[in-house]
């Protein structure tokens, strides 16, 4: 963990950003000469493992665990493997999913790109086309390798109104990419944002869908069949942009070959990832989708 967030070694202090620092053997931690209430650090400090009672042993298990379950891994495994409670299982995993958002996020997607919603739920009476109900509206890129799928992003919006669309669409996609979708009127006008864009024309039937935007049609059923086989559908929507974060993570890496060194990046990502309190996850996620 030292190497990962400090390849040069501690030569400041993480707090006070002093180079009046030391380290002491005996405790396994860095002292701060500078005067601040709290002098001593580990290097647990302004991670995602800060202030976790938990020991390094159980968080690298369980980063090891996580990075090598090419399906993923549920909260109730962790809670067996590492003989902690169900809810620090969870907690815990979805701190490892903050620091997969990290990397995931941090290179746009380019060339030809596949653009699409999807609903995450049930099916919902008196819901209408683009009308989410209760539902989860989930949008979709995939980046085109030939016939083949790139790198993929995803996010949870609030609705399918351009404003939405606009924003992922910028924030995922890099200007001067062919960005295609189908003629809903919410992607009208991002030619004008640097865009080109191609229109797939969508009739009434869905193997239509899937034959003119087949790649974020793919992903999406990789995406259901995933929460339903691994987390059997028990997600609640105000969680699911941290289980967008986890599938992302797994499919843009799924040509890795080594496991060592996924779980070295992924410990890179976690080390520079600030802290988050569980009540701030749930507070975050619970008003990202009220809004």
């Amino acid at each position: 963990m030292v190497k990962a967030r400090w390849p040069d070694g501690v030569v400041r202090c993480p707090r006070c950003d002093s180079e009046r620092v030391t380290y002491l053997a005996r405790q396994r931690r860095w002292k701060c000469y500078s005067k601040h209430p709290r002098p001593q650090f580990s290097v647990k400090i302004g991670t995602i493992f800060e202030d976790s009672p938990l020991g390094l042993d159980r968080w690298l298990s369980a980063v090891w665990l996580i990075a090598n379950a090419k399906n993923g891994i549920s909260s109730y495994e962790i809670h067996r493997a590492l003989d902690v409670t169900q809810k620090t299982a969870w907690f815990m995993l979805h701190r490892i999913r903050l620091a997969m958002q990290r990397g995931t996020f941090a290179k746009p997607l380019a060339g030809e790109v596949e653009v699409d919603e999807t609903f995450i739920g049930g099916l919902q009476e008196g819901a209408k086309g683009r009308q989410k109900a209760n539902k989860a509206l989930v949008i979709i890129a995939a980046q085109a390798a030939g016939p083949g799928i790139g790198r993929i992003r995803m996010g949870m919006i609030p609705d399918a109104s351009a404003e939405s669309l606009h924003t992922f669409v910028l924030e995922s996609i890099e200007p001067g990419s062919t960005v295609r979708s189908d003629g809903w009127q919410g992607y009208s006008g991002l030619e004008q944002k640097g865009f080109e864009r191609h229109i797939s024309v969508i009739g009434g039937r869905g193997e239509d869908a899937s034959k003119l935007l087949p790649r974020v049609h793919r992903i999406a059923s990789l995406l259901k069949r995933w929460l339903l086989g691994t987390h059997q559908g028990a997600v609640a929507p105000w969680q699911l942009p941290y289980y967008l974060d986890e599938f992302t993570f797994r499919f843009n890496r799924r040509k890795s070959k080594s496991r060592g060194k996924l779980f070295f990046r992924l410990m890179q990502q976690a080390v520079s990832t600030p802290p988050a309190t569980y009540d701030s996850m749930v507070a975050s996620t619970k008003a990202a989708t009220t809004t």
